[in-house]
């Protein structure tokens, strides 16, 4: 029976696909690599970040500090961030029928903390914020070593096909949401336990597990 539920935050409870587009493209300069289009976006929605990083013909030696650069100037537009529509309801009666809610995610914890409040949501029982972009599944397995969680207790709900990698790589329940990062289309293929295209159906679908 799940007993905690364990969320990413950008693409799925925050909308900042269109910022973090914005900032990419305007740090692409900078970090020499190229400039996405807009009307490239439905296939940007299709690539692993293996696949985007090779598209974009960055350096992998460049991208962490590029993420930080993401962060920093993120946090400076925060005011724009918005949570997506019915997802305060949801975590709300998550939380009302008795799950522990958490948050695992690469943003920076002021730029979570400042968004969750706005919304009158400061009621999530963790947040580990900051993580690098493929070291989700260590963050996912230390939380579940330190607080002695059984692997059936847990599920993880993310946007991105690299959010699937990482619960199945520890071990745990996967939730792939369709209405953050990439497509639906993309995710089905990686399997995840669950698809869902609409925030209320989270509750139905973590009850059932």
């Amino acid at each position: 029976m799940i007993k905690i539920v364990i969320f990413d935050f950008d693409g799925t409870l925050a909308d900042t696909f269109d910022l973090i587009f914005a900032i990419t493209n305007r740090l692409s300069v900078e970090f020499g690599y190229k400039k996405a289009k807009t009307e490239e976006i439905l296939e940007i929605k299709k690539l692993s970040p293996q696949e985007f990083i090779k598209q974009s013909k960055i350096s992998i030696f460049k991208v962490p500090f590029l993420l930080r650069r993401i962060r920093t100037d993120l946090q400076k537009e925060i005011n724009n961030v918005e949570l997506f529509a019915g997802m305060k309801e949801v975590l709300l009666a998550l939380k009302l029928q008795g799950y522990k809610i958490g948050i695992i995610t690469s943003n920076a914890q002021k730029n979570i903390e400042f968004v969750l409040q706005k919304y009158d949501l400061l009621i999530f029982d963790f947040i580990v914020s900051g993580i690098t972009l493929f070291s989700k599944h260590r963050s996912i397995k230390k939380y579940l070593k330190s607080e002695k969680i059984e692997l059936e207790e847990i599920v993880y709900i993310g946007d991105e096909i690299r959010d699937i990698n990482a619960a199945k790589k520890a071990k745990v329940k996967v939730i792939a949401v369709t209405w953050g990062f990439n497509s639906k289309e993309v995710l089905s293929e990686y399997q995840p336990d669950a698809l869902v295209d609409q925030p209320q159906e989270l509750i139905e679908v973590i009850n059932n597990f």
